[in-house]
């Protein structure tokens, strides 16, 4: 677990600190095509955990992969990021930002649906409260 945290999260993390502190732009976009890259991986690991963790090394396979992503020499990343998820993603880009519209919109009038309810239960209780107080004084 701690090797995971720390080549998987702490290591790059602080070398994208260092590319945006220096403002190094090729290190900037290494280190974002990573993150995108983990970020993925991340998601197909929550499932594979689940179905097939019982596997023998998928824990080591998992942490040789991240030092993959990771390494200067092979650019693991870089690799999968402009071979699959840039073309992938680039003929999706118009689908993917209209569901975000979407989600954000609809998750905007729950937020309102919820606090109108809370608005509601809070009146509620209030008048309830006050309706067995002036009960209890006479």
């Amino acid at each position: 677990m701690l090797t995971w945290l720390v080549f998987g999260n702490l290591y790059p993390a602080y070398y994208s600190y260092k590319a945006v502190k220096t403002k190094n732009v090729k290190e900037y976009v290494r280190w974002m095509m990573y993150w995108i890259v983990f970020a993925l991986f991340t998601v197909v690991e929550t499932v594979t955990d689940l179905t097939i963790a019982w596997f023998p090394l998928y824990y080591e396979i998992k942490i040789a992969f991240v030092i993959w992503l990771l390494s200067p020499y092979t650019r693991g990343a870089s690799v999968i990021y402009r071979k699959a998820l840039h073309p992938l993603l680039s003929s999706k880009e118009r689908e993917i930002d209209d569901y975000i519209v979407q989600a954000k919109e609809r998750s905007y009038e729950t937020m309102v649906n919820f606090g109108k309810q809370g608005l509601t239960i809070a009146a509620t209780a209030a008048v309830s409260a006050a309706v067995k107080a002036s009960v209890c004084v006479c």
